[in-house]
């Protein structure tokens, strides 16, 4: 028996192999390329729990270190020095802004740091402390903290709290646009702005000198009062911290200015003893991690911090999405970057805010000049985050009594220098070179965010931005379309002089979508130009008006009325009104109005030499009209530019050309837009 099935077995290879051969044979003769190797196909594959895939989307950064190329160790150490190096004298200077001690910078960066890792999505964005941010906080607790560093970081803490609570309502509602509303004038204006705040806010430090006042003006008052009481010593410090610190990023722009700088003073301060001499310290830094908590803080005082904390998340949002978009991550192995989910980073966002105030932090946003240096050191991976973690947790441990003795004017010369970094004289004079109205934005920016504070400013330049947009499109820009010899399609005939029309025809363009606030102003500019028409050729007035309104995605019930008011409006003149090139989103609604039933569908036209063609037609079929037009005074000699008969024109321009419109039909069912006109 045994025998008889290995015959079997035998037999049914050598069958398979003769049936295999026969189908490569066939295959050769039909000219498909020979057989390849199959795929590895992921198939019925393993469903992972819920949970898990919950804790992938929310952790993209757990996933890119789960992933971890070794290849990348390397650069992302050094990158994460070289962070480390720049961001510890940076952070603990911003402490300065809100009247906190140094040491609360350090345990905010790693806070911040710690939680994007891995819960943003960008690989190379440094978030932690920045000074906008700071002195936002600085403004929103002031009249709270009544200069009480404890109580100051008590309200900051809430303050951060409050930002992550109004960051996760944005994800729920999905509110990531919001970022959109500065505008880069608004923008420019805002930071200039901010950063003149940030320069009188330390004037007292960088003198020695004791300087009060909530406002601008106030602070400035008080320093001019006792500008005369300035320490020569202390303002040596912080000059020549300054000046150091600006002859290294010139001469040596790859080296940690700001470390070299602070480090150079607190030795100089230590060995020749500047603090006997009356220059102020930063006295005893606690030395360990703070361990998270709820800060003590009343109802009063969240209800307080609403608006502020609001204000806060919009900002740092912006910031962090901004920098997101200007410093990408470096490509993967197929070449391409990891684009950043707006919606994500608010989750991330929110977390980050969450972590620094349990620790007793600030609010943060990201820093551009560290993901830059970030970039700069070859940083691959979020890892790059996790060694500036730890060099925060290095300095805390053992450079407190190093730090003890790093002189505060100092501190305020590293403000002066970012503050310096936020003036961007290249955008200024671009918006300059662009339009006049930029700059004047971005000045009217500046000046409400130095007279009525960084959170008036910001509300205002976001009001300023929503009216640029509705001005914008409530007074947008309009044109009378032409034919032009030897240009297919038709143009805009103030931007062609030579530009041709057919007598009794205005084809007109209104460019923006039609809504309450602008279609009052569309019947103004309508009605003007039909009066322009007839005054200029009062023997061929016009006959047909067509409203272009391929550029009128959109319409509301007003500009739908509106719209059935200028139809009534040209009717009374004996005028038809047509419609070129309507979207099928904007037809739905300008039946439901009325309005199609009032123009008749044989007055919507596909495209617009569609338009012409029946209006060619409609003249021919109504002769005295036609007669008026073909040649109404053959006795008056007109011009030479003029001298051209309806015929001869329409023999010119070739309107019946499809090919010679640039741009393709619209796309409608016949029964919408029909192919004949009567």
């Amino acid at each position: 028996m045994g025998k008889k099935q290995e015959k079997a077995r035998k037999a049914q290879v050598k069958r398979a192999k003769q049936a295999e051969a026969a189908a490569d044979k066939a295959v050769r003769r039909s000219g498909v390329p020979l057989r390849r190797p199959a795929l590895d196909y992921e198939l019925n594959p393993q469903h992972e729990s819920p949970l898990l895939g919950l804790v992938k989307t929310s952790l993209p950064g757990l996933e890119v270190l789960q992933q971890y190329d070794r290849r990348w160790l390397r650069p992302d150490i050094f990158a994460g020095v070289a962070v480390a190096a720049y961001l510890v004298p940076q952070v603990m200077a911003y402490t300065a802004i809100i009247n906190v001690p140094p040491v609360t910078g350090l345990w905010t960066a790693l806070a911040a740091l710690l939680a994007y890792a891995f819960l943003g999505g960008s690989r190379v964005l440094s978030p932690g402390p920045e000074s906008t941010v700071a002195l936002m906080a600085a403004t929103a607790i002031a009249p709270l903290a009544v200069s009480s560093p404890e109580r100051a970081i008590a309200l900051t803490a809430a303050l951060s709290l409050i930002v992550a609570g109004w960051l996760l309502v944005a994800r729920i509602f999905r509110l990531g646009v919001v970022s959109d509303l500065l505008s880069q004038p608004l923008l420019v204006g805002y930071l200039a702005g901010g950063a003149v705040l940030m320069i009188v806010g330390q004037l007292g430090k960088m003198t020695g000198t004791s300087v009060d006042g909530d406002s601008i003006v106030e602070q400035i008052r008080s320093f001019l009062s006792v500008v005369g009481q300035t320490h020569l010593t202390t303002l040596l410090v912080g000059l020549g911290t300054l000046a150091l610190l600006l002859l290294i990023v010139w001469r040596r722009p790859r080296w940690p200015g700001p470390l070299i700088a602070v480090a150079a003073a607190t030795a100089v301060c230590a060995v020749t003893h500047l603090d006997r001499l009356g220059v102020a310290v930063v006295g005893t830094v606690p030395t360990g991690l703070p361990m998270p908590h709820l800060p003590e803080v009343s109802a009063a005082d969240v209800k307080a911090l609403l608006v502020a904390g609001l204000g806060v998340a919009i900002v740092a949002y912006g910031d962090i999405t901004l920098i997101a978009r200007g410093f990408p991550s470096p490509p993967d192995e197929s070449g391409n970057s990891p684009e950043v989910d707006p919606q994500q980073e608010l989750v991330a966002l929110s977390g980050v805010h969450a972590a620094t105030g349990l620790v007793g932090g600030f609010p943060v946003s990201a820093s551009g000049s560290r993901t830059a240096l970030a970039i700069a050191g070859g940083a691959r991976s979020q890892l790059y985050s996790l060694v500036v973690s730890a060099c925060i947790v290095i300095v805390l441990f053992v450079a407190g009594p190093l730090i003890s003795m790093l002189p505060k004017a100092s501190l305020a010369a590293v403000v002066f220098y970012a503050a310096g970094k936020l003036v961007s004289w290249p955008d200024i004079i671009r918006l300059r070179r662009f339009r006049a109205a930029e700059l004047w934005l971005a000045v009217a920016a500046m000046l409400a965010t130095v007279l009525l504070g960084i959170l008036a400013g910001v509300a205002i330049a976001i009001a300023l931005s929503l009216l640029e947009m509705l001005q914008r499109l409530a007074r947008p820009h309009e044109g009378v379309l032409g034919r032009v010899p030897g240009l297919p399609g038709m143009h805009d005939v103030d931007d062609h002089p030579d530009a041709l029309t057919l007598p009794g025809l205005v084809v007109y363009r209104y460019d923006a979508p039609l809504f309450f606030a602008n279609v009052s102003d569309l019947r103004r500019r309508v009605l003007s130009v039909v009066d322009q028409e007839n005054q200029a050729y009062p023997d061929q007035p016009v006959r047909w008006f067509v409203l272009n309104v391929e550029a009128n995605v959109e319409v509301d019930i007003t500009a739908a009325d509106g719209l059935c008011q200028i139809q009534h409006d040209l009717d009374k003149r004996g005028i038809k009104l047509g419609l070129a090139r309507v979207k099928r989103d904007m037809l739905i609604p300008l039946r439901s109005a009325g309005l199609i039933a009032l123009i008749g569908k044989d007055m919507l036209f596909p495209t617009l030499p569609v338009a012409e063609q029946a209006y060619l037609d409609w003249a021919a079929s109504h002769a005295p009209a036609a007669e008026e037009l073909l040649d109404p005074d053959p006795v008056e000699e007109l011009p030479e530019a003029h001298h051209m008969t309806f015929v001869e024109m329409v023999g010119a321009v070739d309107p019946v050309d499809e090919a010679a419109n640039d741009e393709p039909p619209n796309e409608a069912d016949d029964d919408e837009v029909p192919a004949g006109h009567s």
